[in-house]
Order: C-alpha cells, then sequence, then structure tokens
C-alpha cells in the first residue's frame, strides 16, 4: 500500500541552501522531483523585496554557486547541448541580473566548490595527477578516456569516501582572474597557446561549445591557474573576500596515524609555497573557518581525536592572518557552535543545544557568548548561517517542522520568517518531551511524536546515527510524519555521546557505545512505555548507521522486548569494520571496545525478527558488514521460522545507493518496506509487497 504521507514528503520542495552576499543578496537552493518524478534537480530562487525569483530553470540540475554583488550569478551544471545530449561534466555558467546565462568555462571533470573574491573566482578542481596546469590535465584526462582505463594507484588512505572512490584525480584549487564584463567578455585560448595551436584551433572550428573530451585547448572566458599544494588529500577550505588567501586543511599519514588534518595558508595571488599554519599529531588536527570580513583573521577549529583513552572534542579559536597566532574563542562555552563573522571583533554561532538548536553572539574577547535566539521553550535548530545586509540570515528547521529561511536581528534576536521557496509537508499529531533519568544519575530527555487520538499507540523507537549527533532538526530520512501518519508513536532519544549536551555527555559514552548509550535509551523508554497512551506491548527498535549499531546492540540484547528490529547501515562486526571503512580513526579507539561491545558477538540471542537495509555503495559502513549480518542472522540467530520453515528476517538491498538512501523511487520503498515490516510484526497485519520491489 502507498501511504500519502510518503509521497507527500518525498515530492515536497525542499530547501537544500542558502548563499548570501555582504551586501543583502539571498539565493536559495531548491531540490524538488524531477518532471518524470523519478528523480531529483536542483534549482536556484532569490528574495527580492519580500517576493521569490527564480534565478534557473530546465532539467540540469544546479551543482556549486557564488554570488557577485551586481546581481552575477555563477554556478556550476551538465546542461543539454544543442545535439540534445547532457554534457559529461558539469560547465560553469554565468547569469547575469537580467538575461541568459552564459557558459564560461569548461573542463574535463567539472567544477567543485566555487569562491568570488574582488578580481578572482577560487575554485576547486579534480585534475589529473601528474598534471601541472589546465593544458595538460586536459591532454593526460583524455589519454585516459581513449584507453578506456578505470583503475587507480593508491599510495594513501583511504581510497574511497562515503560513496565515491578516490583517484586517480586529485582535489587542487585554482584561480581565474574575471572580466569587467562576463556577459561580453571574449572567450580565448588560454595563456601560452602557441600561435599553431590558435591556428590549429581555428582551422577546426573550436567554439565554445567545443567536444569536453577533446585534449586540444579550448576558447573559452575564464583561464584557472592551478596553486601549488600541500602534500596529501584536500578535505576542506575556505578564502577571503579580497582575494589574498585560502586555508586549507590536508589529510596526510603522521607517524602511526593515518589521515591526519594539517591546517596550511596559500596566498592566491602571488602563488608560491604554502604556509604550514597548524600541523597535525596524533591527538590532534585542524580545520578552516571563515574569514573575517578585512581578511585579516580567520576561524580555525582544533579537534581533538578520538583515541582508545581520549574522547573527540573541539575547539574554536581566532587566528591572526598576520602573526599566525591563534587565541580560543568563547572558551566557557560548552557547546559547539560554527562561528560566521558579523564584524572584525563580533561573531554568531549555531549548534545543538538541548535537542534544539541556538544561535549564540558575542565578541572575539567575551568569555562565552550571549544566546540570540533558541534554546529551551522551542523547538527549532538553525544552520547556514550567514550575515548579509547586516542581519543574520540562516536555515530554521525542528523534528516536525521543514527547513525554511529566516532573518535574525542580532540586536534584538527577533526572528522573522522570509519567503519560503520550499514545501512545508503538514504536520500531523503532536510533539511533547520525555524525560528520565540515567544509571549514573544524568538527566535525559527525548523528543515523541505522538498520532491523532488518545491511543495507547504502538510504538517505534529511533535511534540517531554520528554517533555524534542529536534529534533536533528536520530530515527527510528518517522522518516521522509516515510512521505518525499511519498510527505509530516515534520516540526519538538523545542518550550519551549525544551533541548538544556538553563535553560530559560526550565523555559518557564514546568509550562504551553499548554501554551508557544503550542503558540511556532503554531508561527513556521504559518512562515512554508507561504512559497511558503508549501500548508497551506493541513496541519496535529501529536505527541507522550509528543507530543501526544500537539497533544490532538491541537486538542481541532484549530478548523479546521489541516485536522486530530494523537496522539500516550498520554496524555489525565492529572488529572489521574498522578495516574495510573509508574512517580512518575508528579501528584504533575500538581495539579495547571491540572485546565488549561488538554486536555479532551476541547473535545467538537474537530472537525477533530484523530488517536489514543497506546500499552497495556505502563505503563508511561497507556493504560487508550488510552481508555479515545477513548470513550470521540465517546461520547464527535463534530467530523462530515461519510456518513455512523460512527465516523471518527480511534484507532490503540497494546495488546503487550509498550511506543514504537518496534516489526518490529508492526513497518511497525504503519507507514502505519499513512501514510494512511494522505493520507485520508489531500490529500482525500482512503487508502486501510493493510491484516495485519485484
Amino acid at each position: 500500500m502507498t501511504h500519502r504521507s510518503i509521497e507527500e514528503l518525498l515530492d515536497a520542495r525542499r530547501l537544500a541552501g542558502l548563499t548570501t552576499t555582504p551586501g543583502g543578496r539571498i539565493v536559495a537552493t531548491v531540490s524538488a522531483p524531477d518532471a518524470k518524478g523519478t528523480a531529483y534537480r536542483t534549482s536556484l530562487v532569490e528574495m527580492v523585496d519580500g517576493a521569490l525569483l527564480p534565478l534557473t530553470r530546465g532539467s540540469a540540475s544546479v551543482g556549486s554557486l557564488a554570488l557577485a554583488e551586481d546581481g552575477t550569478t555563477l554556478f556550476t551544471a551538465k546542461r543539454v547541448g544543442e545535439d540534445g545530449d547532457e554534457a559529461e561534466d558539469a560547465q560553469l555558467w554565468a547569469l547575469p541580473a537580467r538575461g541568459e546565462a552564459r557558459e564560461i568555462a569548461a573542463r574535463p571533470g567539472g567544477f567543485g566548490g566555487l569562491h568570488l573574491a574582488e578580481g578572482l573566482l577560487v575554485a576547486e578542481l579534480e585534475v589529473h595527477s601528474q598534471a601541472t596546469d589546465e593544458a595538460a590535465h586536459a591532454r593526460l584526462a583524455a589519454t585516459r578516456e581513449k584507453a578506456k582505463v578505470t583503475a587507480a594507484l593508491h599510495s594513501g588512505f583511504p581510497t574511497r569516501f562515503w560513496d565515491h572512490d578516490l583517484g586517480p584525480m586529485r582535489s587542487v584549487l585554482a584561480v581565474a582572474t574575471l572580466p569587467d564584463d562576463l556577459q561580453r567578455a571574449e572567450a580565448t585560448l588560454p595563456p601560452g597557446a602557441s600561435a599553431a595551436t590558435e591556428a590549429g584551433a581555428e582551422a577546426e572550428e573550436i567554439s565554445e561549445n567545443a567536444p569536453e573530451t577533446s585534449d586540444e585547448p579550448r576558447k573559452q572566458v575564464l583561464h584557472f591557474r592551478h596553486l601549488e599544494m600541500p602534500p596529501g588529500r584536500l578535505t576542506a577550505w575556505t578564502a577571503d573576500r579580497q582575494g589574498r588567501h585560502a586555508l586549507v586543511t590536508m589529510t596526510d599519514s603522521v607517524e602511526d596515524r593515518l589521515a591526519v588534518g594539517h591546517l596550511y595558508l596559500l596566498d592566491l595571488v602571488g602563488g608560491g609555497a604554502p604556509t604550514l599554519v597548524r600541523e597535525g599529531t596524533s591527538e590532534v588536527e585542524h580545520w578552516p573557518g571563515e574569514f573575517s570580513p578585512d581578511g585579516s583573521a580567520a576561524i580555525i577549529a582544533r579537534e581533538q581525536t578520538w583515541t582508545q583513552t581520549a574522547s573527540a572534542q573541539g575547539w574554536i579559536e581566532v587566528l591572526d592572518l598576520a602573526t599566525l597566532e591563534s587565541r580560543e574563542l568563547w572558551p566557557d562555552l560548552d557547546r559547539d557552535p560554527e562561528p560566521v563573522w558579523i564584524d572584525e571583533s563580533t561573531l554568531v554561532g549555531a549548534g545543538d543545544d538541548q535537542g534544539r538548536g541556538s544561535v549564540w553572539i558575542g565578541g572575539i574577547d567575551d568569555a562565552a557568548p550571549r544566546r540570540l535566539v533558541g534554546g529551551p521553550d522551542q523547538e527549532l535548530a538553525f544552520g547556514s548561517l550567514s550575515v548579509t545586509d547586516g542581519a543574520v540570515i540562516a536555515s530554521a528547521s525542528g523534528i516536525a517542522v521543514a527547513p525554511h529561511p529566516v532573518r535574525i536581528d542580532p540586536a534584538t534576536g527577533a526572528l522573522q520568517d522570509l519567503p519560503n521557496p520550499a514545501g512545508a509537508p503538514a504536520r500531523s499529531g503532536t510533539l511533547t518531551e520525555v524525560t528520565a533519568q540515567a544509571e549514573d544519575g544524568t538527566d535525559l530527555r527525548a523528543w515523541l511524536r505522538l498520532p491523532e487520538g488518545e491511543g495507547p499507540h504502538p510504538l517505534v523507537v529511533f535511534a540517531h546515527g554520528g554517533p555524534w549527533g542529536s534529534w533536533n532538526a528536520w530530515t527527510y530520512r528518517w522522518n516521522p510524519n509516515p510512521f505518525v501518519a499511519a498510527g505509530y508513536a516515534v520516540l526519538l532519544p538523545d542518550p550519551a555521546i549525544s551533541t548538544g549536551y556538553g563535553q560530559a555527555m560526550i565523555d559518557r559514552g564514546q568509550h562504551e557505545l553499548g554501554g551508557a548509550p544503550f542503558t540511556d535509551i532503554m531508561a527513556l523508554t521504559d518512562v515512554t512505555v508507561g504512559r497511558e497512551d503508549i501500548d508497551a506491548e506493541r513496541t519496535a527498535f529501529a536505527g541507522g548507521s550509528y543507530g543501526g549499531y544500537m539497533a544490532n546492540w538491541v537486538a542481541g540484547h532484549t530478548g523479546d522486548r521489541f516485536r522486530c528490529v530494523v537496522t539500516h547501515a550498520s554496524l555489525w562486526d565492529t572488529a572489521t569494520m574498522g578495516r574495510t571503512t573509508d574512517n580512518a580513526g575508528w579501528e584504533r579507539p575500538m581495539r579495547e571496545q571491540n572485546k565488549h561491545f561488538n554486536p555479532s558477538d551476541f547473535v545467538a540471542d537474537i530472537v525477533v525478527p530484523m530488517l536489514v537495509i543497506h546500499g552497495d555503495k556505502d563505503y563508511r559502513v561497507p556493504i560487508a558488514q550488510g552481508q555479515a549480518l545477513w548470513y550470521d542472522l540465517h546461520e547464527f540467530s535463534a530467530t523462530p521460522r515461519d510456518a513455512e520453515g523460512r527465516t523471518r528476517h527480511r534484507y532490503l538491498y540497494f546495488p546503487d545507493e550509498g550511506h543514504w538512501v537518496a534516489g526518490r523511487g529508492n526513497a518511497q520503498v525504503w519507507y514502505e518496506t519499513f512501514l510494512g515490516f511494522l505493520d507485520e510484526h508489531v500490529r500482525g497485519e500482512e503487508w502486501e509487497r510493493p510491484a516495485t520491489l519485484g
């Protein structure tokens, strides 16, 4: 059966991002189903004088984005050419305030992130590992393409990341000088192209629409110069507004540790060798944040690595670009905000806060900022902070509130809804909180979504992923709406290791993943099933990623307390997980925990049916975890078989999905199968398998 609430959720227009300029432009990236309703496409909508102005149209999705104050919008997209075929790689387009978009650059491999500075465009590019400039990259990429070679030869770790393979290309930062008028600037061959090359290009009539696989230089408006990059893999970067500097984090091996983050300063104008700002160690690594408006300082993050004896912990610092000295920002704030600058001495930052979110504001010399908006007694969390025309712009959402743009007055904290280019799925049922006390006396809390009616309602408990995370904002992947609409109460607990409760909450469970987090969730579940509006006899447990680990742990430690368990992208054998994941930081801190908190050791104690969900392209929790779990459930679990002697476990496998099920059709099947499994085992109802599952 198709649930209307699933389609309403998956077909809603989504606010995917907000981009602003200091002078007042606000552009939203919006995601919505395409014309066929089988995939999602992204488009741009600008907020102008209280109205919404669509900037892009057509079937091509927008990728990266950069805004100019004069109304020009730079974006990347794979647009359809005159031959009717979509480009293989994303092209770079310039859209004026009035008029049509013009292609200003194209290259094999397309473009990554963009940053517009004074007179410069900074771009992240994927380049052939042996190339030193764009001409060499085009030639070497074409050679590889013509040879039909897909192999990559690695010398470092990782070789994969989340859902895609790394190599043989490498990421670099590159800069291009902007002409005074992008729309009228003449397309030219790259600087240094020989006269013979130019003549040959003219003879072959190489135009702005030349095939992207060509290994010959081509005419275009912008030409990118590669910056000299430090050793390692580019994993994060920011640049100033003046086009002078960029901060980059390069991950590389250090002593006996893999993939450690080192922070470097790059000269965007003069080039030259990068400057090492902070060297990563076996205990600490560093990441770049936003530059101050005048470019004299920048925010940087210092992170303590999770080890066998230390918990993950982070500090925010203000870096002086002249001296490269730094000092901690807001040392008395026991939260983890992501600050942006209002002016040279004041910042605002958003972060998790007691199952919600807050925005804090303070000076660089303050021991702690003050809460500007958010916190207890409300239900919103905030993200995508930026400052435009003196106001703070953010995306706000909650457990039952879809993301929408808001303006925050930095003086008063007044919150104003902006025109919303996205949809708002209907809110069903009610939202309340549950509190409990942990075994060590820690106060615990959870959100509880209740369906309409007095109940008692069947209950499903969702464990969040991370493990560093919190149930405090809207999500399209584990959204309670379809479950509430189907009559289920949904409990969203924040146990040990949850963010927004201070470092002590992280420390409580960091070295016992199946200890305090498990007993915390059980304590909150006990309180919940004690309510008159909850049916204590009809409950289920579910989770994804670390939440999937918890689902597996619960399955082996609670007998038949829950009628069934749903586990998505889950850690099953934590020992083998550490050697196959793309996460270099997992294996070492788990060596001691594996002896005590490995779910696979308790498979013989699993007596309830489990729905296993996994994607083949999941490189964070590799498919081998799902395969091993599926085999072990058949071979070793104590779950009784059905009347025909077949297993009551089920395995929902996605050959083309990663850690998250992102495809429109696959997402619907995910919700339908999940709900069908609950109906069968919690309610005792027969489930009709969707025809789309084959």
